[in-house]
């Protein structure tokens, strides 16, 4: 059971979490070019070394660096040149003995006997087969030695890591071309109120177009999820718990848009207890937007109760859904940092002791300064969203922020 308390959004949501089973997501086989924001199911350990060879990183001279020590342009080191060349993609089927040097591109392989390049800037040609070596070199300078990014063994990627451009490169590099990835989360969203219609239809004084679905759509696509629309419900009971129950049958999260306030029609909560255990684990927040949000769990999935206003949807989903979307999408070892910026309050701004408030801001420069302009109005505005950049959050300590006061402004 819960109680009266209004929790912190952090209470809250450690409540969530620790009602959730432990067991990790289903994991899908996919090829490298289709895991993009994906997330690994196990770790990766490379079978081979990256580069297989020792490669040089400019276009010069391969050489023991032992025959250049003490070079310099006014005393040069007399090198040898020999009349084989490093080729681009291939292995050098010659080898290069002391006081000899040869001719390699960047990227080439090093001959054997080799263990530095001189830059072409740092030597001169002096005849057919001379070379003089303006300064001196140290062992493995310009080259990358093989496996030196990447060694037979070594993990590339942890468990839990969500795949970047640079991290789909490395498996190819790699010869990497299918792994392990968890399945995306399913997550339904029901929109409920007698108010409520489709966005297509032309509206009649009392209603109000469905928003919060085509919202939480976006959001949860963008956090790794797969969204489930179902539609508008009416507000009756019995088509609420029917939604409700069926959405649990085929995804891991259900979000229930509408219904969590105090009034007559508002019944979400008793239709969580009414489904499964251990049923609502909170209703009400210190929070602002987003005070009557509704968290529970039934049968081990979350389903979650959202402020009718765009607002409060928004700022409840990143509290909330985001990083319920990554615990059960099996994020982990990489830690996700959100987007965000130092800036100035460009004005005062007041805020209720023991309440956390998230403000929705715009960012504007002026005279070279970064500035946090709120965006005052109603939670139920979308307008604020569309006009806002980002949240700055007064933590519930604070009486609010001052003017010319730096805060952290967490981007959209």
């Amino acid at each position: 059971m819960f109680d009266k308390h209004y929790l912190s959004p952090s209470e809250a949501l450690e409540r969530i979490l620790k009602a959730l089973p432990e067991n990790d997501p289903p994991l899908e086989r996919t090829r490298i070019e289709e895991c993009y924001g994906r997330i690994t199911a196990c770790d990766i350990v490379s079978a081979e070394d990256l580069p297989a060879f020792s490669r040089s990183t400019v276009d010069g001279y391969a050489l023991s660096s032992a025959d250049t020590f003490g070079a310099k342009e006014t005393s040069p080191a007399y090198i040898t040149l020999v009349r084989a060349e490093v080729l681009m993609g291939t292995s050098p089927e010659f080898s290069i003995r002391k006081g000899e040097a040869a001719k390699i591109p960047t990227g080439g392989m090093l001959p054997q006997g080799t263990d530095a390049v001189v830059m072409l800037e740092h030597a001169q040609v002096v005849s057919d087969d001379m070379i003089e070596v303006l300064r001196s070199v140290a062992p493995r300078e310009n080259v990358i030695q093989r496996g030196e990014d990447v060694g037979k063994g070594t993990t590339v990627l942890s468990k839990g890591s969500t795949l970047r451009a640079q991290d789909i490169g490395a498996l190819a590099g790699l010869g990497i071309t299918e792994i392990d990835i968890f399945r995306k989360p399913l997550v339904s969203i029901i929109s409920t109120g007698d108010e409520i219609v489709p966005a297509r239809e032309t509206l009649k004084l009392g209603q109000v177009r469905d928003i919060n679905s085509f919202t939480l759509a976006g959001l949860i696509s963008d956090s790794g999820g797969i969204p489930l629309r179902k539609g508008i419900i009416k507000d009756e009971y019995a088509l609420i718990k029917k939604a409700v129950r069926e959405s649990l049958g085929d995804s891991g999260i259900v979000l229930v848009s509408g219904g969590t306030s105090a009034g007559a029609k508002d019944m979400a909560a008793d239709i969580v207890n009414d489904i499964g255990s251990p049923g609502v684990l909170f209703h009400g927040l210190s929070l602002k937007p987003g005070k009557p949000m509704i968290g529970g769990v039934v049968n081990g999935k979350p389903v979650l109760g959202l402020p009718g206003h765009p607002a409060a949807t928004v700022v409840c989903f990143d509290l909330f859904i985001r990083p319920l979307l990554e615990r059960l999408g099996g994020a982990g070892a990489r830690k996700k940092f959100p987007k965000a910026l130092r800036a100035a309050m460009a004005k005062s701004i007041a805020s209720a002791a023991g309440r956390e408030d998230h403000i929705r801001v715009a960012v504007e420069e002026q005279d070279g300064e970064l500035l946090a302009v709120p965006i005052l109005g109603k939670s139920g505005l979308i307008t604020t969203l569309v006009r806002a950049d980002g949240i700055v959050v007064i933590p519930p300590e604070k009486l609010g922020l001052d003017a010319g006061e730096e805060v952290t402004v967490v981007l959209f």
